[in-house]
């Protein structure tokens, strides 16, 4: 029997775990921690107002309640989802289930970049701007958001693809 280093159990009767990867996450979510407690602390007056909340595949979406009012208030646009560090809003249940692979990607800008993720985005916004382009749809990191969700959902379309 060949024990691989890398392979572990926390305890007896446990699954066994790849350390490394348990570790790589574990840095990933502490490195976004300051600005997913943003979004944390928000939960509560979600559920207090009606809304839900659910953890799915190591992000916690919440949708329904008071985001009904903040998310679709807006003076320009109306916003369907909106992520703060490992936390997706959804003004509905609907809008989170369209834009869900979209968000995805901001988690996983949020894990490259880290807390300097709001700032870097404010800033390709106003470069954006500067070069009289849309803040929004000609913003970097929502270009790539939209290039890698669309490939997602293409891909999902035409299943696994053969070799």
């Amino acid at each position: 029997m060949e024990i691989r280093w890398k392979d572990v159990w926390l305890f007896p009767g446990m699954k066994k775990i790849n350390f490394i990867k348990t570790v790589g996450s574990c840095i990933r979510y502490c490195w976004v921690l300051p600005v997913s407690c943003i979004g944390i602390v928000l939960l509560p007056f979600i559920i207090l107002s009606g809304g839900a909340v659910k953890v799915a595949a190591g992000v916690i979406e919440a949708e329904g309640g008071i985001l009904r009012f903040l998310l679709s208030r807006r003076r320009f646009f109306r916003i369907d989802a909106l992520t703060i560090g490992h936390v997706i809003f959804g003004r509905n249940r609907d809008s989170l289930i369209r834009c869900r692979n979209h968000e995805r990607v901001h988690v996983r800008q949020y894990e490259r970049w880290g807390p300097l993720f709001p700032v870097l985005y404010l800033l390709s916004s106003a470069a954006a701007m500067v070069r009289g382009l849309h803040p929004y749809r000609d913003n970097r990191f929502e270009k790539e958001a939209f290039r890698v969700s669309s490939l997602m959902e293409t891909t999902r379309q035409q299943g696994p693809r053969r070799q």
